[in-house]
């Protein structure tokens, strides 16, 4: 299916670009999302009407991450869990976690906007974890894990 972007999608295209994908990727995914729409004529006469409009949109949500970055860059959040004496959590704190965390420290984020490659945090300890806030923009935060003991 060809479908006309109206933002910038990771690994497909930026604004405007006209990419062909899969159906069930643009029926489920980018169309219901507001991130593409079917290229038809019509559809792309409509879009480079609206251009100038969708490129200010995408700039202000740009510059209202880069702006969240600027706040979140080097902060460092600390986590409470229950531990052995090895050092190791009996649970472990997720991206839910740690997003809760950050928002009781005043900075609103999503679980989905935090990056945990490795999978969950499981020992004691700091590590850094990465915040995407936008594409462009991705932060790094330091999560600090602190052992609980009965």
């Amino acid at each position: 299916m060809q479908v006309i972007l109206l933002e910038k999608v990771a690994n497909l295209g930026v604004l405007g670009d006209v990419v062909k994908v899969k159906d069930g990727y643009a029926r489920n995914f980018l169309i219901p999302t507001g991130a593409a729409r079917r290229a038809t004529e019509k559809a792309i006469k409509e879009f480079e009407a609206r251009r100038a409009e969708l490129e200010k949109a995408q700039a202000e949500k740009l510059a209202a991450a880069q702006a969240q970055g600027e706040k979140l860059a080097g902060k460092t959040v600390t986590i409470s869990q229950k531990a052995g004496v090895d050092g190791r959590l009996f649970g472990s704190v997720t991206n839910a976690d740690i997003a809760e965390a950050l928002k009781s420290q005043g900075v609103e984020i999503v679980k989905a906007q935090v990056r945990l490659p490795n999978g969950p945090l499981k020992v004691v300890g700091e590590q850094t974890v990465a915040i995407a806030l936008h594409h462009d923009v991705v932060v790094d935060v330091t999560v600090a894990v602190v052992g609980e003991t009965d």
